[in-house]
């Protein structure tokens, strides 16, 4: 089984793109969804977090109260590493089993969505990367009118993200968002041939293929 890691950068279209090949019956696996699911109430990954961090950070009934761990970690670098420590290892564990079982089902080209696949290390695990790109000017534009920022706020959203070229020039396959959706259908089509004809199969210094 071939799994290919799908990323991009926010309001570049990575989710629209997910949903596309979802449609044409491939299976995504979400990393968001795992991470949410790895610190469900009982989970030995939730067990640490609470003995890391103090039970503060649990709801009355037991399940994390991210609002609270959220203000403790993201104003401090030290405990977020202590958190991604903790957290990580547990969602590629749940990747791993999820692509064996879909393995299982006899799947032999599986998707794995992950924003920040390149920042985590995950590009060097994977069989190939895909990466939807959009230009910054797009993605300030589009976070403008679809969120109703500030430019100034979009700007600040944009900075705190790997930024889409770099992303784009470590990728295999580059999905470039700007047109019409149905050009975007399009461009999925033609990269799923091209997956299942074995191409973009991390080739060193190779440049990625574009569509």
């Amino acid at each position: 089984m071939r799994v290919v890691g799908l990323t991009g950068g926010i309001a570049s279209g990575k989710s629209t793109f997910a949903a596309l090949l979802r449609a044409r019956g491939l299976p995504v696996v979400d990393a968001d969804a795992l991470a949410r699911e790895v610190v469900t109430a009982g989970s030995p990954a939730l067990a640490r977090i609470a003995a890391e961090f103090g039970p503060a950070v649990l709801a009355p009934d037991g399940t994390l109260d991210r609002r609270r761990l959220a203000a403790r970690v993201f104003a401090d670098p030290e405990a977020r590493r202590r958190l991604e420590a903790i957290t990580h290892p547990a969602i590629r564990q749940a990747m791993v089993a999820e692509t064996l079982r879909l393995a299982a089902e006899g799947h032999e080209l599986v998707f794995y969505d992950a924003p920040l696949l390149f920042e985590v290390g995950l590009d060097t695990a994977l069989d190939s990367v895909v990466v939807v790109f959009a230009p910054r000017e797009v993605q300030r534009e589009r976070l403008v009118r679809r969120d109703g920022l500030a430019p100034e706020d979009a700007d600040a959203r944009l900075a705190a993200q790997l930024p889409l070229d770099e992303k784009a020039a470590r990728a295999d396959f580059v999905v470039e968002n700007t047109g019409a959706p149905e050009a975007l259908a399009g461009k999925a089509d033609r990269l799923v041939a091209d997956l299942r004809a074995g191409r973009g199969r991390r080739l060193p210094n190779a440049a990625p293929v574009r569509y």
